[in-house]
């Protein structure tokens, strides 16, 4: 397999999980701003959209966005317990959870890391962002990670867009569980590993 990726990306969610799968992969970077491979292909003859990640296949079969990546991978190792099994409530549960961190946190950064985006607008989006966080915050009271005690997709997902509050300078002090998920996350061997693969750490 081959797993198309830009550091610190929304790809770091399936790169995290590929690793915590024990998958063999080869991660390949297509830098989001040239969308220009190592060897200068152009990224759009790969995917048509041009964004991270892409999952190829080893039979050329190409799956792009990353919640459905993400399943696909923990439904190829289900003894790693990355996602419960299809057709379960817990399932449905996960899905919840990968879609509300898709549309209502991953989306809402994306206004702020557009420079042409008038500060006044920004605020409003840091706003937002304030208000999911806050959710998600109650949601992990008294809980190790999303789905209970047991770390899934959902998290590497979690853990990969609240990384973008660093750069951004988004305060997370009043959120303590999400910052001790957050950190939970971060010290799992796995991500280590995929955070030195991008050179982020």
């Amino acid at each position: 397999m081959k797993l198309y990726y830009s550091p610190g990306a929304c790809s770091l969610s399936p790169h995290i999980v590929l690793r915590e799968a024990g998958l063999a992969f080869e991660p390949v970077m297509a830098p989001t701003k040239t969308h220009k491979l190592v060897d200068g292909t152009d990224y759009y003859t790969i995917n048509p959209l041009g964004y991270v990640p892409l999952l190829e296949l080893d039979d050329g079969t190409r799956l792009r966005e990353g919640p459905a990546i993400v399943q696909y991978i923990a439904d190829q190792v289900p003894d790693r317990n990355l996602a419960p099994a299809a057709g379960t409530l817990p399932r449905y549960r996960l899905q919840e959870w990968l879609t509300y961190i898709g549309t209502e946190i991953h989306k809402t950064f994306s206004p702020l890391f557009n420079p042409a985006m008038p500060e006044e607008a920004k605020q409003i989006f840091r706003d937002r962002l304030a208000n999911r966080f806050a959710f998600v915050d109650q949601q992990l009271a008294g809980k190790d990670y999303l789905m209970g005690n047991h770390f899934s997709v959902a998290d590497a997902y979690l853990y990969t867009v609240t990384r973008w509050t660093k750069p951004l300078a988004i305060d997370l002090s009043p959120f303590p569980h999400l910052r001790a998920h957050h950190a939970r996350v971060e010290a799992r061997p796995a991500v280590q590993e995929a955070l030195k693969a991008e050179k982020l750490s």
